[in-house]
């Protein structure tokens, strides 16, 4: 019997996915970034979008782009550390710090590369990482790389994650390592506990800000300000501009020690080319708006909480309590297949979220509210949404 051909094995895994229920597809959503857009040749209300505060359209980002490009040209042409850290690289790591009220701020040209610089730097052979069991994949990754002890504790168990935090090596770095919101249940992890326990073990507490940042908190500045909490050193604050800043790009914010360590070692950062000006100028002009448009949150956690009450009222099960992500759970992966099909064809676009993304048997549609969404828009994806689901019998 002869050996399969590589391209035949990795034919025959992408069938085994197909079997059941999880096949991935390039959804091409046409040229716009709006309300609405095209998806196999139907206009769509989006409802699966993480530009939270609706700033990916705004002409201010797109005027700072523009600028930044005809200034200073379209690429950095090195890493940080060689010639590509620009003068608007600067300008955004300071604007990064004061506002996340931290002393100090580093750019990354991705939040996934964020997430594995500062992980897989500040906990490396011999130490030692505690993370929540529904962290985001990069973070996952992160853990992996470091080469340090990981353990993984029950999703939002804090007395767990301190026991495990308490069998840490005596003079390694320990490390508790949580996003702030969860992707894909919206949920809020329990920072004020979290932050206890890390002070308790002599540990560094990593969140990951990603969907936090511009939406939660009285200003926007993510979980911490949303506790009534300020950063302290032994906090690190992971972020992103991808998703309510409108533009692309992730951050660190934290003690100088902690930006120090990861210019030395973060991989991610010293190995990569620097980020675009027309990128850190649109990063920075997010952060300015957070600031100057602030009816926009109020109106996506107003638009949120209308949508979570026709969930309810429909008798569908959503997970988390408030905010705009809205998952409404559907069991099987075909079940949400069906659910999202029935979307499409009734002009709302909100694809299936299957396995390995969420548990097997927490198949789901994550409905995403933004700012720029209107009240019609809402009552118009709830109705679609009941509709599809008692027509897939959920």
């Amino acid at each position: 019997m002869s050996a399969s051909s590589p391209l035949e094995i990795l034919k025959e895994r992408v069938a085994g996915q197909q079997a059941v229920g999880l096949t991935r597809r390039l959804v091409s959503v046409g040229p716009s970034c709006g309300r609405f857009v095209s998806v196999r040749g139907r206009r769509c209300l989006l409802m699966a979008s993480n530009d939270y505060l609706g700033l990916a359209a705004h002409p201010r980002l797109a005027q700072a782009s523009l600028e930044a490009a005809a200034a200073c040209g379209t690429g950095s042409g090195a890493s940080r550390l060689i010639s590509g850290t620009l003068e608007s690289h600067v300008e955004l790591e300071q604007a990064i710090a004061r506002f996340k009220h931290a002393p100090a701020a580093l750019f990354f040209p991705t939040g996934y590369m964020t997430n594995l610089g500062v992980v897989s730097t500040l906990a490396t052979e011999g130490d030692l990482i505690v993370s929540d069991r529904l962290n985001h994949a990069s973070l996952i990754d992160a853990c992996r790389l470091s080469h340090a002890e990981v353990k993984v504790y029950p999703h939002g168990d804090v007395a767990r994650a301190e026991a495990l935090l308490a069998q840490g090596p005596e003079r390694g770095i320990k490390l508790l390592v949580t996003d702030g919101v969860f992707s894909m249940d919206g949920d809020l992890a329990p920072v004020p506990a979290l932050l206890e326990a890390a002070r308790r073990q002599n540990a560094l507490l990593v969140i990951d800000d990603a969907h936090a940042t511009g939406v939660w908190g009285a200003t926007g500045r993510g979980t911490l300000e949303h506790f009534g909490l300020e950063p302290t050193p032994e906090v690190v604050m992971a972020g992103t501009f991808s998703k309510a800043l409108g533009g692309l790009g992730g951050f660190a914010a934290g003690a100088p020690e902690v930006i120090d360590a990861l210019v030395h070692g973060a991989r991610s950062l010293l190995y990569s080319t620097a980020p675009p000006p027309a990128q850190a100028a649109v990063a920075l002009a997010g952060l300015e708006l957070v600031d100057a448009e602030p009816w926009r949150r109020d109106h996506l956690h107003a638009l949120s909480a209308l949508l979570r009450k026709r969930m309810a009222e429909a008798g569908l099960e959503v997970a988390g309590e408030a905010g705009p992500i809205v998952p409404v759970l559907t069991g099987g992966a075909q079940a949400a297949l069906d659910v999202a099909e029935g979307l499409w064809q009734r002009g709302v676009f909100a694809p299936a979220v299957r396995p390995p993304t969420v548990p097997q048997g927490a198949s789901r549609i994550r409905l995403t509210v933004t700012a720029a969404h209107e009240e019609r828009d809402i009552e118009q994806a709830a109705q679609a949404l009941v509709e599809a689901a008692r027509e897939a019998g959920i």
